[in-house]
């Protein structure tokens, strides 16, 4: 598997697919995650190349409209996904100054 530069905008697509109960369609992912279109999909192409995630178009040919592609996170991208997300999160919290496990300390605050 394949290692990713992991960006806010990553983590909010992660996120997104780790929510979701089943494969998800690129359009829902770009609503749950509230990031553009122009972002998402490139970041879905680029976690399907590093293994990741896994898509398939949509076997439903009753539904009307043109067909979705639907991902999911791996076994593999499921666990490196959660974390990617721990790590950014923590990182987050070391640069703004907060220690995770008593709360939000602000440097040079007194507690």
């Amino acid at each position: 598997m394949t290692s990713l530069r992991i960006t806010d905008a990553t983590v909010d697509v992660l996120e997104s697919l780790l929510g979701a109960d089943e494969a998800i369609w690129g359009l829902a992912l770009v609503k749950r995650s509230g990031r553009p279109a122009g972002t998402v999909y490139p970041l879905l192409e680029r976690l399907e190349r590093a293994g990741w995630l896994e898509s398939e178009w949509e076997a439903d040919t009753d539904r009307p409209g043109p067909r979705r592609r639907l991902y999911r996170l791996t076994g593999e991208g499921r666990a490196a996904a959660a974390q990617a997300i721990a790590h950014r999160i923590a990182r987050r919290a070391a640069t703004a100054g907060v220690r995770p496990a008593s709360g939000v300390v602000r440097a040079g605050a007194v507690a």
